[in-house]
């Protein structure tokens, strides 16, 4: 699953975030293509902006297929995921959500994520924080409050990757509770009923594009793998 319904107002301009162009090819169709492409994908909801699934833009039409469906997106990115998860097909028992605004994953995530989720636990792509931690005061300005370790810190990314039937029981029990709202990512969701989740190492070049800055760095990314049809 492909989540892309948001319309990513921090990265600034007037055109929707995942369909900027990054390198040439917009961002959404460059984070589709791993997956799409990948031999143990069998198929791809693409969760997109309502009006968008029966207009989608003209570079994205032609790619919709029994494989590849497009799937109208909710108010929240939770609703979201719920839809895309509704929409796939009941043989697809292992199930990978990822960003749209991450144009650069690689094969060799996917691929440590889906055998992680082979061995039956829920895992998702991080990379450990190399950065030292601040936490400040309530001081205005602030002053720093202490110095955090990071020796057990991560940074999460997607894909994360989940079997089904857990995915699904976290949504349920997350929205029963009223704890749906407060979930950052689906595997708090899941953190959230004692369930394991493996953390499996991803890359760093696997940024989310957030920021007009993160606009210019997805930019230089693409220069830096040259000339071709980008990922």
């Amino acid at each position: 699953m492909l989540v892309a319904a948001g319309h990513g107002t921090r990265a600034g301009g007037e055109t929707p975030k995942q369909y900027r162009m990054i390198g040439g090819v917009p961002m959404l169709l460059r984070a589709l293509r791993p997956f799409a492409r990948h031999p143990e994908v069998d198929a791809v909801a693409l969760v997109l902006p309502p009006d968008d699934v029966a207009s989608p833009p003209e570079w994205l039409a032609p790619h919709a297929s029994d494989m590849l469906r497009f799937i109208a997106g909710g108010a929240e990115r939770i609703d979201s995921v719920a839809a895309g998860l509704a929409a796939l097909p009941p043989s697809c028992t292992l199930v990978l959500v990822h960003d749209a605004a991450r144009p650069f994953v690689e094969r060799a995530t996917i691929d440590a994520v889906i055998a992680a989720v082979r061995d039956g636990a829920a895992a998702l792509a991080a990379v450990p924080l190399e950065d030292t931690l601040k936490e400040a005061d309530q001081a205005e300005p602030a002053l720093v409050a202490r110095t955090i370790p990071r020796q057990r810190l991560w940074r999460a990314q997607t894909p994360q990757g989940f079997p089904r039937e857990l995915l699904e029981r976290a949504h349920r029990d997350a929205r029963s509770v009223g704890a749906a709202a407060a979930a950052t990512d689906d595997a708090m969701l899941v953190e959230r009923l004692g369930a394991p989740v493996r953390l499996v190492p991803g890359s760093p070049r696997n940024i989310k594009v957030t920021t007009p800055d993160d606009v210019a760095l997805a930019d230089l990314l693409a220069a830096a793998e040259g000339p071709g049809p980008g990922r």
